[in-house]
Formats: structure tokens, sequence, C-alpha cells
């Protein structure tokens, strides 16, 4: 349940973003898709898992699509600085990270390669979705929370908590990177960016 909630959050953001970027119809589609089932796609050609298994979910796709289509229509009622949104989002991006970190461990990659295909799965989309709309990708300079550090946090804690006991790993990492993004939203942590011009 918490995987389709995460993928019509992740819809729903891409499709505000072509909207805010005047868009047709089809654009908000396209942005909405690549949003919500990008990471995933990107993690399952690392791990060799093909085809992709969200591209071969047809109720997750109709589900993408039924979600850029409503929020198109009804977008002058949404505010994509809602905390509604923000709460979805952040709930998305934990599950993601932690399913990324599952197929990175079922495809025996060590440490690092789990923390990427978690990190990829949870902001992989975002990364595409800022490209085709002509921005530089929001994870690179992100500030207000952490984003994508809090996602390979959370494929870290996945890891290691597999290590001990992988019955809880999936719910360990998931509530890491909550909690890592929403503790950063609170105390204002945000990584160190560079000062001045060179």
């Amino acid at each position: 349940m918490l995987v389709w909630a995460g993928t019509a959050t992740f819809a729903a953001t891409g499709a505000l973003v072509a909207v805010r970027k005047r868009f047709d119809l089809f654009g908000v589609l396209v942005l909405a898709a690549v949003t919500a089932v990008g990471g995933g796609a990107i993690r399952d050609v690392v791990v060799g898992r093909l085809p992709p298994s969200n591209l071969t979910n047809e109720g997750l796709l109709w589900l993408v699509a039924a979600t850029a289509v409503l929020t198109y229509l009804l977008r002058s009622r949404l505010d994509p600085e809602s905390d509604l949104l923000y709460a979805f989002d952040t709930i998305g991006l934990a599950v993601f990270a932690a399913l990324g970190a599952e197929r990175g461990l079922g495809a025996d990659l060590g440490m690092w390669g789990t923390v990427f295909a978690g990190a990829i799965s949870g902001v992989g989309g975002g990364i595409i979705r800022d490209l085709l709309s002509g921005e530089v990708p929001g994870i690179l300079y992100r500030s207000g929370d952490l984003y994508a550090s809090a996602a390979a946090i959370g494929a870290a804690t996945v890891y290691w908590s597999a290590a001990i006991d992988p019955s809880i790993a999936m719910l360990a990492g998931t509530l890491v990177t909550v909690g890592v993004r929403v503790g950063s939203r609170v105390l204002g942590l945000q990584l160190p960016v560079p000062r001045g011009t060179a």
C-alpha cells in the first residue's frame, strides 16, 4: 500500500512541475511517469532485473496516469508546498529507498552498491524530472532538509540491519529515512555549500 501511495505522490509532484512549466497534457503525463517510476527503473537496470518491475505493473502505471490527469485538472487547488504532499513524498522516498536497498542486497551488491541502489530508487525519478524540465536536479543543491542524503542513510541502514536481523531491515531503513528527512527539516540541517565565488 505504501508503494502505491508513494508512486502516486511522486507522480503528482512530477505533474505539478509540468503544470508550473506550462507543459501540455502529454508533457504532464510524461513528467509524472518518469518521476514516479524512473528511479525504480534505474535501480532494476543496476541490479540486472529486466524488464524493470514497475514497467510491467499495469495497475501501477494506470495509477500514475490517473494521478497525472487528476493533478492537471485540479492544478489550481493543489499546493506543492503543502504539509500533506511533503508527508507523502517523505514516505515515498523512504519506502523506495528501502526497496531499492533490498533489491541491491538480493543482487549481492556490497554496501556501496546497496546504498546506491537504494538512493537512486528514491531520487532517480526526480533527477530525470528536473532534467526534462530544464532544471539542475534539486538533490544537488536542495536546502531546507536532507533528501538524497536521507535516502542514502536509510539504504545503508537496510544493509547493516539485514546483517543483524533481516526481518527488521526494511522497517528500520524506512523509519531512518523518514527520521533523517523530517529531523533535518525541523532542525534546519543541510549539507555544507561553498561560500563566495571562485
